[in-house]
């Protein structure tokens, strides 16, 4: 007899855009919310004719997050994840948890005659940070993120001394490419006091590794990168990370007379070597 395991429902791509003003000058947010109710809902997907009496409406659940935009939205995506949680736990008691995740647009204020301008933007790039946030009656976690951030350093990285058997035709090299899509996941263990000063510095510092450190292999990069985020901010448990190794291959010349001294390369996307990593604190 077949019975239904596990659900949940909710509303996704619910898209909200948001003026913040002062005195002197605005700012915009931007953000891509999906709002997911776990609790007792199981009558709705097997009672023989239905039974919605405790279906939240996902339109319900849109008009929340719009009027709640409107209360509590700031340039943090993180306190308003948690406050959409809290408000759908406390507010239906049938719902045991609730699931919110949100993404931001990377809005950058121009600069015009060399000054920032009080209301003009430009996007930014196809990055996006994100919060993920469960909301439950006796618990609550908070992550936050990185998706997609593209990342290239033109040299400073190789790949050297690895196994070669019969299938190998990849030839070592001290010089490189390095390039990724960059996604990284980090857990708080605790709050602190501004998210997105914690945020802001964490990526800060695995650039700086991206950039600075010779990188013999992208796991020794994207490990290297995970210790500098644990190493700079303390309110964080541990990172997931992930390094799609986006490949530059050198072009061969030798058939027109011509020497290729790691100059002119075919930008590949696919396929592409895929290096993940978790990175947590030794206790």
């Amino acid at each position: 007899m077949p019975k239904l395991n596990s659900h949940r429902y909710g509303k996704a791509r619910v898209r909200v855009a948001k003026i913040l003003r002062s005195k002197d000058r605005q700012s915009i947010v931007e953000i891509d919310v999906a709002a997911m109710l776990e609790g007792d809902f199981e009558s709705s997907y097997t009672a023989a004719a239905g039974d919605n009496t405790k279906v939240v409406p996902t339109d319900t659940i849109k008009n929340t997050i719009n009027i709640l935009a409107k209360e509590k939205l700031s340039e943090e995506i993180e306190p308003f994840a948690i406050a959409l949680g809290e408000h759908f736990v406390k507010r239906y008691q049938q719902v045991r948890s609730a699931r919110i995740e949100i993404s931001e647009r990377d809005w950058r204020r121009m600069d015009i005659d060399g000054k920032p301008h009080p209301h003009s933007f430009a996007a930014g790039s196809d990055a996006k940070m994100f919060t993920r946030v469960v909301c439950a009656r006796d618990s609550q976690t908070v992550e936050s993120g990185v998706r997609d951030l593209v990342i290239l350093k033109s040299t400073g990285s190789g790949f050297e001394n690895y196994p070669k058997d019969e299938f190998t035709t990849l030839p070592e090299t001290p010089d490189r490419i390095l390039a990724t899509s960059f996604s990284a996941t980090w857990s708080y263990a605790k709050a602190p006091s501004s998210y997105r000063d914690r945020n802001d510095k964490m990526m800060a510092a695995m650039l700086k590794v991206f950039a600075n450190n010779y990188s013999p292999s992208a796991q020794t990069t994207l490990f290297e990168m995970g210790t500098a985020a644990l190493e700079t901010c303390s309110e964080i448990s541990r990172i997931e990370l992930a390094m799609p190794n986006k490949h530059y291959l050198p072009i061969d010349l030798s058939k027109f007379g011509r020497e290729n001294k790691n100059e002119v390369f075919t930008p590949t996307d696919e396929p592409h070597g895929q290096i993940e990593a978790v990175v947590t604190r030794d206790e």
